[in-house]
């Protein structure tokens, strides 16, 4: 049986991304929601023929009898768009972060606005597959997780969960992205001239995917340093996590936890003790990479993710297959 599918946001990297990877799979109809009159598309060749391309209203989404719509929207918009989409029998997977802190106070203290749909919070599921696979069955409203938490909460959360973070001493996580994580949208910043050649931090102590990761990790902001730095490359990040053990005296030992922890998922794969990832391992893949080295308490951990496939497009595509009843990895692997 085939699935109707609705993309907002389809001229930005995740969207472009979106309709790269569902294209091929035959069980699924997509639609391009217009929500931008003044939006320009890329330049294509004679003959090219894309998705439908329907207007962003309830009438056109009834209309077309859309299943589930993909949310690839600025913050505002999203939290514009999504009531009516769910009062029109759609299911909605937002790639934002307007659901993602679960309460009005959290959204205005790390993203300096007000929330404007905060009677959806609560409904809100949290989409990190491996954490909340039950919950993401059963949602209606979809929160696709940030870039940058996926990858820290899939390498943090489980050695806290075993207990061998002190986490008195801190855990530190540097991490770095390529520039398609900023958006399509242009900025100096993000500007050719801006980036080549260079290498940039970001948003020090108070980036706002911060509350993501002390919300699944099980860590509190004191105890947890992030700092964000600019890549000068389109797409991938390599975050390099520091802590001290307790009971720990080999790398073998946390290999073996993330291995117990993971068993059986299909998109995260660990190395070698010694050995850890780079991007090249993971760009345009849905996979989370992890790699641990060891040494008198001291731990290193890197974790590498693809930031517009399992940071965005693609984990929202696996958390679809799970609302939709179909096989996590559909289209993935």
């Amino acid at each position: 049986m085939g699935h109707r599918v609705g993309i907002v946001g389809f001229r930005g990297y995740s969207g472009e991304d979106l309709i790269r990877l569902l294209s091929p799979r035959p069980e699924m109809e997509l639609f391009l929601m217009e929500h931008r009159a003044d939006s320009q598309d890329r330049a294509r060749p004679r003959g090219y023929t894309g998705p439908a391309r329907i207007p962003c209203t309830a009438e056109a989404l009834r209309a077309s009898g859309i299943d589930v719509v993909f949310l690839a929207t600025p913050a505002d918009v999203s939290m514009d768009l999504t009531p009516w989409i769910l009062e029109a029998g759609a299911k909605v997977i937002d790639l934002s972060g307007a659901f993602r802190l679960g309460t009005a106070e959290n959204y205005r203290r790390w993203y300096k606005e007000e929330h404007t749909q905060a009677a959806l919070l609560q409904q809100a599921v949290y989409g990190l597959p491996e954490f909340h696979r039950e919950k993401i069955r059963a949602a209606r409203l979809l929160s696709n997780p940030g870039c940058y938490p996926t990858a820290a909460n899939l390498a943090i959360a489980p050695l806290v969960e075993a207990g061998i973070v002190d986490r008195g001493a801190g855990v530190v996580c540097d991490a770095k992205s390529g520039v398609s994580g900023a958006g399509r949208k242009p900025s100096l910043k993000t500007s050719y001239c801006e980036v080549t050649e260079n290498f940039s931090a970001y948003s020090l102590l108070d980036h706002r995917h911060v509350p993501e990761v002390l919300r699944n990790s099980g860590l509190d902001e004191a105890e947890f340093s992030f700092t964000a730095h600019l890549l000068p490359l389109d797409r991938g990040i390599l975050e390099t996590i520091y802590f001290r053990t307790l009971n720990i005296s080999s790398a073998d030992e946390i290999v073996a936890i993330y291995e117990k922890r993971y068993a059986g998922e299909p998109f995260v794969r660990i190395y070698n003790p010694g050995q850890v990832p780079d991007l090249r391992a993971i760009q345009r893949t849905n996979f989370c990479d992890i790699g641990v080295q060891w040494n008198e308490g001291r731990a290193v951990v890197v974790s590498a993710i693809d930031n517009l496939v399992k940071g965005a497009a693609g984990q929202a595509i696996q958390n679809m297959n799970l609302m939709l009843g179909l096989p996590e990895e559909a289209g993935l692997l």
